[in-house]
């Protein structure tokens, strides 16, 4: 929490930097943009199998040309908790159905989704509806990599067959490569800090298991055949362009 309000802090101190020197009205400005963003998604394809709704949280960096091309990175954190492989500690339960820690305590097991990808983005803003030329609709695609995986948590308990590197056995690493689109609305305002985008935002991950045995099922052969990884969902974003100081102006009598 603390490195997220720093963020915004900053993102607050580098836009009130920026408002004094432009004419974002009357012109196109090239102009390089950061911003933070999330989104929510849902999940199909062979992704479907194995998770739920997911959150990303993220980065877009670039720059956008005096011809409202837009060339940068997007980035996201991905995150959740809906996890579709109820058995995949069965084997390690006794016959009342629960893991026992080193101490023969009962134990607790919290699973969770991780991920992320990066990927090269490409788009352009179109401005239409728009109060001026560097607004309108916002559109970008790309390519890149995607990594996700099951977290594995023990808390502050030590279950020996849930630690180190035997998480791996259960974790289900997936990666490969990724695509994006995002179709959607950019508003660079003429004054102040309201700059921001927000659109739908789909993502397919061509990708494959990075685990050779999975512990919950050792006598089956993990799949090396290429999966579908779909994604589905929304982004909203805030932005801040970085502008140029322009020179002042003197004047003499």
């Amino acid at each position: 929490m603390k490195q997220i309000c720093l963020l915004a802090s900053l993102f607050l101190l580098l836009q009130f930097g920026a408002q004094a020197q432009r004419n974002v009205r009357d012109s196109i400005i090239g102009t390089p943009w950061i911003a933070v963003h999330y989104g929510g998604n849902g999940t199909s394809g062979d992704l479907a199998k194995r998770y739920g709704y997911l959150n990303h949280v993220g980065v877009l960096a670039g720059y956008k040309t005096s011809k409202n091309w837009f060339y940068g990175l997007d980035g996201n954190f991905i995150f959740g908790n809906r996890i579709f492989l109820p058995d995949l500690f069965g084997h390690l339960r006794d016959s009342k159905g629960n893991l026992t820690d080193q101490n023969g305590d009962i134990g607790e097991v919290a699973t969770f989704v991780r991920g992320f990808n990066a990927n090269i983005a490409v788009g352009k803003v179109i401005p239409i509806f728009s109060p001026n030329k560097n607004s309108g609709l916002f559109i970008h695609g790309g390519v890149g990599y995607l990594a996700h995986k099951i977290r594995v948590e023990t808390n502050n308990q030590v279950i020996p067959q849930l630690e180190l590197d035997y998480r791996k056995g259960y974790d289900r690493l997936t990666v490969g490569i990724n695509f994006h689109q995002f179709v959607g609305y950019a508003f660079m305002a003429n004054k102040g800090l309201v700059n921001f985008y927000g659109g739908f935002y789909f993502q397919q991950g061509l990708t494959r298991n990075a685990r050779d045995i999975f512990f919950d099922q050792p006598d089956i052969p993990v799949s090396k055949e290429l999966r579908n990884d779909l994604q589905y969902g929304f982004k909203l974003g805030w932005f801040i362009p970085i502008y140029k100081r322009l020179p002042k102006d003197y004047y003499f009598n």
